[in-house]
């Protein structure tokens, strides 16, 4: 089983990237944000309750966070319902790094994270912050995505299809701030690891990007079952 890990900040595009290398190469696809923000809406429902109590409610309730990891359409599934719309709300958005810096957030979706990885047959594309870092640092790929901030949020806004004149800057300042978060967090923060290869996105449409890290895959041999030691 190979395993593909996309960290970077926010708007460099991880998720189409990560997507389309899935799809490419019929393996499998998380979207570890997607937990995050699941368990954040979650939290938005319940936020009268201790922090250490919500989170002992998530360990005792198997199914309340289910991934589906069909890259053609993944699926966040909270207690039963789809909330991929719900968990991209702008409550959520600006909720998300506050609640997914609390080390029992995260121990508790780590566990989450490593058992979906571990029931990929083939191969799985997995994209998030720490992945190269924490949650599998025995990728076979470990891939830093980034760009400059100007461009993230240009692609952020569009996505929101928002008008740039009047988003792009306000989305840039949130943007920056939870950069700031993530990267300050003492658990498992937003950080490049050593045998990371970098990919800047900002000049580079999503294609370009796809190309890139498609052909440092096939250089791999990782389609074969394993790397080349050539």
């Amino acid at each position: 089983m190979v395993v593909v890990a996309i960290d970077g900040p926010s708007g460099a595009g991880k998720s189409s990237v990560s997507r389309a290398l899935a799809q490419a190469f019929d393996w499998e696809y998380l979207d570890t944000g997607a937990l995050y923000r699941a368990v954040t809406l979650l939290r938005l429902q319940n936020e009268n309750s201790e922090l250490g109590n919500f989170v002992d409610g998530l360990l005792s309730s198997a199914h309340s966070l289910t991934w589906v990891g069909d890259p053609a359409q993944p699926q966040m599934i909270l207690k039963g319902e789809n909330v991929n719309a719900l968990i991209r709300s702008q409550e959520v958005t600006e909720r998300v790094s506050e609640i997914a810096s609390h080390p029992l957030v995260r121990g508790y979706l780590l566990d989450i994270q490593r058992k979906i990885i571990n029931k990929a047959v083939q191969g799985i594309v997995v994209e998030g912050r720490d992945i190269g870092t924490t949650v599998w640092p025995d990728a076979e790929l470990k891939i830093f995505l980034t760009a400059d901030l100007a461009a993230r949020a240009a692609r952020r806004s569009a996505e929101l299809e928002l008008e740039q004149a009047n988003s792009a800057g306000d989305v840039g300042q949130s943007l920056a701030k939870r950069d700031a978060i993530d990267s300050s967090r003492s658990s498992s923060p937003l950080r490049q690891a050593d045998d990371q290869i970098v990919v800047d996105a900002t000049h580079l449409t999503l294609a370009e990007v796809v190309a890139e890290i498609s052909g440092k895959i096939n250089k791999l041999r990782l389609i074969d079952g394993g790397p080349s030691h050539d």
